[in-house]
């Protein structure tokens, strides 16, 4: 999964999955403009396997992730090479000879792992004649590899994300599972392009787990965290070591 090469950056012309436009309006009579991604809302589940007492959540490679850090570490070779010149020069003017060959500043492409990030199940809404809940169940089978009826899970709540860019809805769910329900290692649909990676987390590890700032994870996945710390741990009587 954490082998990326032959990257390559092209002009997005037409997209399934994300539609951008520029909305004009009046706000309180003045003239404004916004530009939007219009998108497919999406549903999330929070797992938590009763027989091993963890979350059972995924870990993958997202561009987006892995794009962001590539401008940062690009930004700093840019930054790094007009130091250098600056020295050079400073250097040259001293009397000092500059070096014979000056080589342009390079924007290595940092590692794979760069891009990967931890994050609840979850699944488009591109479904439309499957409710939210049967399109969560496919989810957690196809994703995590446990099979179970859309009926054990439960509603958390359903919030707006990337109001500023995208703001589609995702609705949040939370399933107990145990080991007797899984059927498959999970690891999402190859004919999709998904390569996802199951992982657990240790109840008591969790909270931990969710304000370690050096692991990427979605908000969503810290927002789950919490909810299960305040409403499900004292059915468990287990500290989520907050």
């Amino acid at each position: 999964m954490e082998e990326i090469n032959n990257v390559e950056v092209v002009p997005c012309t037409e997209s399934e999955y994300l539609k951008p436009f520029r909305v004009l309006y009046n706000q309180n009579g003045t003239k404004k403009s916004w530009d939007f991604m219009q998108s497919h809302d999406s549903v999330s589940v929070l797992l938590f396997n009763t027989t091993s007492h963890c979350f059972v959540l995924v870990k993958q490679f997202r561009p987006a992730v892995y794009m962001c850090e590539w401008e940062k570490a690009k930004t700093k070779t840019s930054q790094g090479a007009e130091k250098t010149e600056e020295g050079d020069a400073s250097e040259s003017q001293e009397g000092q000879s500059a070096p014979a060959e000056e080589s342009s500043p390079s924007s290595p492409w940092p590692p794979a792992s760069a891009g990967v990030t931890y994050e609840l199940c979850a699944g488009l809404v591109d479904k439309p004649d499957l409710s939210l809940e049967e399109i969560a169940r496919q989810e957690v089978l196809e994703e995590c590899g446990y099979d179970i009826p859309a009926s054990k899970l439960k509603r958390i709540t359903s919030f707006r994300s990337s109001v500023g860019v995208i703001g589609s809805k995702q609705t949040m769910f939370y399933a107990e599972v145990s080991d007797d329900n899984c059927v498959s290692a999970g690891g999402g649909d190859p004919r999709e392009g998904e390569l996802i990676e199951v992982v657990k987390v240790p109840l008591h590890e969790a909270m931990t787990f969710a304000y370690d700032e050096r692991i990427p994870k979605s908000l969503g996945l810290i927002f789950s965290f919490i909810w299960f710390h305040n409403n499900m741990s004292p059915k468990y009587k287990i500290s989520t070591n907050v």
